[in-house]
């Protein structure tokens, strides 16, 4: 009786019965780990494969003569196959300064670097913090060795609101820094739970193909149409986040460092929220990119900064370009892109990209 009472079966010591259940607890804790590490395909969200296509891509070096870096609506408007020359897209959802800087630095160390560089934010991309450990640090593309330099920016900036943003684990962000870069499997247990352990695994697969063949475009909304007021819309002013200008102006040095040549773009909004930028946001993101293009000459703002299309050629919330709108901006775009690719021998470079509304949407 008095062994039951115990939990232990008889002739079981309580410190053999306490030895024996912190050894399965181990070994649970051990198969979970491994799980999280070695198979996050089959949890993480359905965007975490176009982030991987594009980690294997830096990883083989597969960054083409003209390489892509921005946010999710670079990431779903520029599609390399309607491109011509070898275009890589490693744009990412929620992108901003950081990753393209940590990309950048990847790609400058392949034998065969880019030599044209296409950058694309929209201005909430300088002006918040979004999705950087969510994702960015979450998904690995970028390691201990980017948020140990976000961290020692931020201190010198006196700027943590990146690095220092508060989330629901309410760790300190060195000790979250360094539980990501072990995969430490209780960060990453709302995705084991919704993604049913093993659930996405096929979706995700599927997925991680399809973007390594778009050579790494990816669409986010695919609706025939959005007239949602997307991030800008809400914005009262323009300032940029020291910590992501700091970002910005690296990744424009270390392009220079290797004279290699960055064109700016905006990729359009929606209609709607066109219609709702307030003046003196649209006025400031300008004032910030021309000053930024004024003090390096290898830099260039192609085209309006914050333009926008109708409706229907967006398939979501967020202005992300669906596939009809996708087809038009790109097509569009490879005009200008081949005529700088024809003039890439001369100096001054090309004027920039001037195309007509006409030209590039068909009328209503």
């Amino acid at each position: 009786m008095s062994s039951f009472i115990s939990g232990s079966e008889p002739g079981l010591s309580p410190a053999r019965y306490l030895a024996i259940v912190a050894l399965t607890g181990l070994i649970a804790l051990a198969v979970a780990w491994a799980w999280v590490a070695d198979m996050p395909l089959a949890y993480l969200a359905p965007e975490y494969p176009a982030w991987l296509a594009k980690e294997r891509m830096l990883a083989a070096c597969d960054v083409g003569s003209v390489l892509v870096l921005g946010d999710s609506r670079a990431a779903a408007g520029l599609v390399p196959r309607l491109l011509p020359g070898r275009v890589v897209n490693l744009a990412v959802g929620g992108g901003e300064p950081i990753e393209a800087y940590t990309a950048l630095r990847r790609a400058l160390m392949c034998p065969r670097p880019p030599r044209l560089l296409i950058v694309s934010f929209d201005a909430t991309h300088f002006t918040r913090p979004d999705l950087f450990w969510e994702r960015s640090v979450a998904y690995g593309f970028v390691g201990s060795a980017g948020t140990a330099r976000l961290r020692r920016v931020s201190a010198v900036l006196g700027d943590g609101s990146v690095y220092d943003v508060r989330r629901p684990d309410g760790l300190p962000p060195r000790l979250r820094a360094a539980l990501y870069s072990i995969r430490f499997p209780a960060l990453y247990f709302a995705p084991l739970l919704h993604g049913g352990v093993f659930l996405r695994y096929w979706e995700n697969r599927r997925r991680l193909r399809q973007v390594l063949a778009s050579r790494g475009q990816d669409f986010f909304g695919t609706a025939p149409g959005s007239s949602v007021v997307a991030a800008e819309g809400t914005m009262r002013r323009f300032r940029p986040l020291p910590v992501l200008d700091w970002y910005f102006r690296h990744l424009l040095r270390l392009a220079a460092a290797r004279g290699i040549p960055v064109d700016f773009i905006a990729m359009p909004m929606n209609a709607a929220t066109g219609r709702a930028v307030r003046p003196a946001v649209r006025r400031g993101f300008a004032a910030y990119l021309a000053g930024v293009a004024a003090r390096d000459p290898g830099f260039r703002v192609i085209g309006p900064v914050m333009p926008h299309w109708p409706d229907r050629f967006f398939g979501d919330g967020f202005s992300h370009l669906n596939p009809a709108g996708a087809r038009r901006y790109s097509a569009a775009f490879a005009g200008w892109l081949g005529r700088e690719e024809a003039a890439e021998a001369q100096r001054p470079r090309n004027t920039g990209w001037r195309f007509s509304m006409k030209e590039a949407v068909a009328s209503r």
